[in-house]
């Protein structure tokens, strides 16, 4: 059985999909007592502490796989986030389990924040229109994640996860455009207003953080890129473009 933490996010439900009944989700309605023992436990920072990676260890995990960011490698934006996910990786190496690291750059699904611009009219308002990433989708993710959970030969490896096609933030929207069948647009607006406009929605003040430090930089130099997607799982990576098809209703 795999234990995964983070069960109803982006990754850990695709995860769970994958999975199927070898998998177990923990979310705060699961009292610990009645998880059953665990071969291995995908650890998400966002979702979990470190102690559920040496909980998950006295169950008998051999080994965790971590959610974590290509920030690590490739610092951008706000140390301090940097910081958690480096906390969490070190957790995993002192844990005494067989640890596998996994450092994604941006997930397409953080492109769903468009839908309520895209659904109210064809533009999104936002800031650092240039901003160069090769955003991954979170299901190739999940998929390297289970390989790296029931595989053996995943043990003590980093591996850097990003999608196949460096695209800016105006190159994503015309993506969905094309995805959608309408003429979308992205406006650049200045970044404090963003910030406003995101604490005025009631999203704490880590997550504008956390966005417009990244993207400042990642306007100035694009974001790593990599082909580990495709020779971990031995088949291309997803475009942007396939995820923005295959969710295309979102944006409708």
């Amino acid at each position: 059985m795999m234990l995964i933490t983070g069960a109803t996010g982006n990754v850990g439900r695709e995860a769970m999909r994958l999975l199927g009944d070898r998998a177990v989700g923990l979310s705060r309605a699961i009292p610990l007592g009645t998880v059953p023992s665990v071969e291995g436990v995908l650890y998400s920072p966002r979702a979990a502490t470190p102690e559920r990676v040496a909980w998950a260890a006295e169950r008998g995990a051999k080994r965790v796989v971590v959610l974590s960011a290509a920030t690590v490698s490739h610092p951008v934006g706000d140390l301090r986030f940097i910081a958690e996910f480096t906390a969490a990786e070190q957790a995993a190496q002192r844990s005494g389990l067989e640890w596998t690291i996994l450092r994604s750059t941006d997930y397409a699904a953080n492109a769903l924040a468009w839908v309520p611009q895209l659904r109210r009219g064809g533009v999104v308002r936002g800031a650092y229109p240039e901003a160069v990433t090769s955003t991954v989708d979170e299901r190739d993710v999940a998929a390297v994640a289970v390989r790296a959970l029931v595989e053996a030969g995943h043990a003590g490896k980093t591996y850097l996860l990003t999608g196949p096609q460096p695209l800016t933030q105006a190159g994503k929207v015309a993506a969905i455009g094309r995805a959608t069948g309408r003429d979308l647009t992205f406006a650049e607006i200045a970044p404090e207003q963003v910030r406003q406009g995101m604490l005025a929605a009631g999203l704490p003040a880590e997550i504008p953080d956390r966005l417009l430090g990244s993207l400042a930089d990642y306007a100035r130099a694009p974001g790593p890129a990599s082909t580990t997607v495709a020779d971990l799982l031995g088949r291309p990576a997803r475009t942007f473009a396939d995820w923005a098809a295959d969710h295309a209703g979102a944006f409708r």
